[in-house]
């Protein structure tokens, strides 16, 4: 069974790609270079088909341009990360900004929806899809955006670019207040993290499964992606208990979930590639550093060791 015949999509191995290695970030506009990019493309290229990239900006720009001049089997869902457009009292860590600010960032997310429709017009062989937006509506994000706004976003990617539009979201958003919105995108992408609803590795894999059925079976017309789910090797406690993460944990659950997905024929982003420095808070054991199947120095962790 395929369940993305309509839109023309086969099922194949995901990865989450984010390049950024020490004293690279989005947020200081230091971005890999071209070989650093290869560099990583290379390793990635015998085992994963489909890459999903979070902005268009230069980093992602240069991901294409390396695919596309290196010949490299890879298609691409590539995103628009759209900041806070409305304050969140939510967010235990911040999602408060000035009027000022908000009003900036409305003007800031209109560029970036329309560079992503750019780039998907200039890559067309290489995109498969493209995604509105990133966990911006889900009640803890500090980068808040209306409902309403996103489906403004995807009625213009719609209308200006021919791939299928989606928009990646925490899974619980999609049971309630994004009704709307799965009535619009082609594809509805969910993210699924056990270990940061405090579940045991031996509980992961079935409240995956879960997550994604009760999602999948309200929406019966509408194909359904997992375009982010992984599990941590590191933590100082933060959200996640130190002792639920290490790289055996991450091996299980990255094999778990790409034989339950094979399987089901779901395309599973695992999230992600390699550890990212920049992520989070400083201290060296945050959990948002250390997601990577890969170290930030590109050597292999346990669950990958058995190809590298």
């Amino acid at each position: 069974m395929n369940r993305y015949r309509d839109l023309e999509i086969k099922w194949g191995n995901a990865l989450c790609y984010s390049g950024y290695r020490e004293g690279q970030s989005p947020e200081t506009d230091v971005h890999p270079s071209y070989e650093q990019v290869k560099e990583d493309l290379m390793i990635l290229s015998d085992r994963w088909q489909y890459l999903r990239l979070y902005d268009s900006n230069p980093h992602s720009e240069t991901v294409l341009e390396v695919i596309r001049k290196e010949k490299l089997n890879f298609k691409v869902m590539l995103g628009a990360f759209v900041v806070a457009e409305m304050n969140n009292f939510g967010c235990p860590w911040g999602g408060l900004y000035s009027d000022q600010t908000l009003e900036n960032n409305k003007r800031k997310n209109s560029a970036t929806i329309n560079k992503l429709i750019e780039l998907a017009n200039k890559y067309p062989d290489i995109i498969f899809s493209t995604s509105a937006g990133n966990e911006a509506t889900v009640d803890w994000t500090d980068h808040f955006v209306p409902v309403d706004r996103i489906l403004e976003f995807v009625r213009l990617i719609k209308k200006n670019t021919s791939q299928p539009v989606t928009f990646c979201e925490n899974y619980v958003p999609w049971l309630n207040k994004l009704r709307p919105l799965a009535a619009e995108v082609d594809f509805i992408s969910i993210h699924t993290y056990p270990v940061w609803e405090h579940k045991h590795i031996d509980e992961a894999l079935n409240y995956t499964i879960q997550n994604f059925r009760d999602v999948d079976q309200l929406y019966p017309d509408k194909p359904v992606m997992i375009t982010e789910a992984g599990w941590a090797t590191n933590s100082n406690g933060r959200g996640i208990n130190s002792e639920n993460v290490s790289e055996e944990y991450q091996e299980i659950y990255y094999h778990d979930l790409n034989h339950w997905s094979q399987e089901e024929g779901i395309i599973s982003f695992f999230f992600e590639a390699f550890d990212e420095p920049w992520k989070g808070f400083p201290h060296e054991d945050e959990p948002e550093k250390h997601w990577g199947l890969f170290y930030e120095n590109r050597k292999p962790k346990k669950a990958m060791r058995p190809w590298y």
